[in-house]
């Protein structure tokens, strides 16, 4: 099988993948869509990223940097897309005129976005194609320089989830050389309800408000910002997760453990696993409200799960009410920009029938 791997994305953690796998002695091709070209213009000439922190350090010449998406599917059958949910789409959009059944796609993380793809690409009249998501990012990371990504550390156990859940097993082994110790999940939606970003991002930042417009993100996120009380704040929406998660079939670990299980923290209560994490205390809060842990989290995270539960009979009251106060402090609809169960494909479908879906995918028929 090739020991190639084709990365989609111009930002923190495509560039630490790049650069990691790369040191690690695959074959990297890098692409970012024509429109954000821009993205790997400070690596296009030396085609090097340089890579530091608990990872693999060193100068990572990268195989390959591209804008053309036929070129870099053409280069592995293994395609990871590494992008915030809302690039989702226009991703699956630019993929689908290239992608055939030889093709493996793994949204890292995914947050459903795997649902999302096979809708659009059914919509495309694509059909074959294996999908999965991972539950988090692999890496604590950023990018400290333009050309420059720094690990502070790696999740272990990343989880896995499959569309259709039969190729489950043969992805994880896929995947396995290039993230060891990879977890599975029953389906796809319980893996995609199993983020852990919607969890924290929008309470935490939504509860640090005032302080991240004062001091423009200038403190630590998780070591100061998720104090005891906010901590319970991000358990109770956990709660919420869980109940929806429950409702499909699905019992899914709390916040808490699976922080420990990650590697964020040591084990105990959500403030416990977080004030101790060696990862996390490092991160600074987002410079501005204007940050993906609310542009994402919230219409692709939150809004996403309230559909769903919705749909499926749950109610959730801290979601829809930390949605609604999103919406006015960022002047957006944080229910419309996003996804709901009708962009995830499974509007009205009942339980019997998403269980169905979820297993075998779209009938070729």
């Amino acid at each position: 099988m090739s020991e190639n791997i084709t990365i989609l994305g111009g930002g923190n953690t495509a560039f630490a993948a790049a650069a990691n796998l790369t040191l690690k002695g695959f074959g990297v091709t890098l692409c970012e869509l024509p429109d954000f070209r821009e993205m790997l213009d400070p690596v296009r000439d030396s085609g090097v990223i340089h890579l530091v922190g608990v990872e693999e350090t060193g100068a990572a010449k990268v195989h390959s940097l591209t804008t053309d998406i036929e070129a870099a599917l053409n280069a592995s059958d293994l395609i990871l897309v590494i992008v915030p949910a809302y690039a989702h789409k226009p991703f699956a959009l630019a993929c689908a005129p290239y992608l055939g059944p030889e093709h493996t796609v793994v949204l890292m993380p995914g947050t459903l976005g795997t649902l999302e793809w096979a809708t659009l690409l059914r919509e495309q009249g694509v059909a074959g194609v294996t999908l999965a998501e991972v539950d988090t990012a692999p890496y604590v990371c950023r990018k400290t320089a333009p050309d420059t990504a720094t690990i502070w550390g790696t999740v272990t156990g990343l989880g896995l989830g499959a569309l259709p859940a039969t190729e489950t097993e043969r992805v994880r082994e896929r995947l396995s050389p290039f993230f060891p110790g990879i977890q599975a999940y029953p389906t796809a939606m319980a893996c995609g309800l199993s983020a852990m970003n919607p969890v924290v991002h929008p309470a935490g930042v939504l509860m640090n408000t005032g302080r991240i417009e004062y001091s423009h993100g200038e403190f630590y996120f998780y070591e100061e910002g998720v104090s005891p009380s906010v901590a319970k704040t991000i358990m109770a929406v956990d709660a919420e997760r869980r109940a929806i998660a429950k409702a499909l079939g699905y019992d899914l670990v709390a916040a808490d453990e699976a922080f420990y299980r990650a590697g964020f923290g040591p084990k105990g209560d959500l403030w416990a696993a977080i004030n101790g994490s060696r990862m996390l205390t490092q991160l600074k809060a987002p410079g501005s409200l204007e940050s993906r842990w609310l542009t994402e989290d919230i219409p692709y995270g939150l809004s996403a799960w309230h559909d769903v539960g919705a749909q499926y009979g749950v109610d959730a009251p801290l979601m829809r009410g930390l949605v609604d106060i999103a919406s006015v402090v960022m002047g957006f609809d944080g229910w419309t920009s996003g996804r709901s169960v009708r962009e995830l494909g499974i509007e009205g479908m009942g339980l019997e029938d998403l269980n169905a879906f979820l297993e075998v995918g779209y009938s070729t028929s």
